[in-house]
């Protein structure tokens, strides 16, 4: 019996609530075990995760019966639900709504990959690649 084979990869980037730096070293760590996990529970492979205080990097397979749209929410309000629940931070946590997803090649897979786990670097030399990151300012 065959099969369907689908080699499919996402780059996902999504930002804290008007930018804030809610993403704190103290939670940073966690914040990034429940993105894995989330995607694991939906068959996806994490290839990287990454990011600065006001966003994150996301790349990861997914299958073809797992819509974009669903891993995003999935991902995004079990981080909430953790940071808000479990870490009872001290301020609010909440992510801006919208995201970015950038379709990636197998091939490209390294150097992306490379980029998010290098976040804070580009970030504090301001060499970050702007096609893969999301603007500054979302709201009008």
């Amino acid at each position: 019996m065959r099969r369907n084979f689908t080699q499919l990869y996402v780059h996902l980037v999504w930002a804290t609530w008007d930018r804030l730096p809610l993403i704190t070293p103290t939670i940073c760590s966690q914040i990034y075990s429940v993105m894995t996990y989330e995607c694991q529970q939906l068959k996806c492979t994490v290839v990287a995760v990454g990011g600065v205080e006001d966003h994150v990097h996301l790349l990861t397979s997914f299958p073809a019966n797992v819509s974009i749209s669903r891993l995003v929410k999935q991902v995004k309000g079990s981080v909430s639900h953790c940071v808000t629940r479990q870490h009872q931070a001290p301020k609010f946590f909440k992510w801006q709504g919208s995201y970015a997803a950038f379709t990636v090649n197998h091939r490209d897979l390294n150097p992306i990959a490379v980029y998010i786990h290098n976040q804070r670097e580009h970030h504090q030399h301001q060499t970050t690649i702007s096609n893969w990151e999301i603007p500054i300012k979302e709201h009008p």
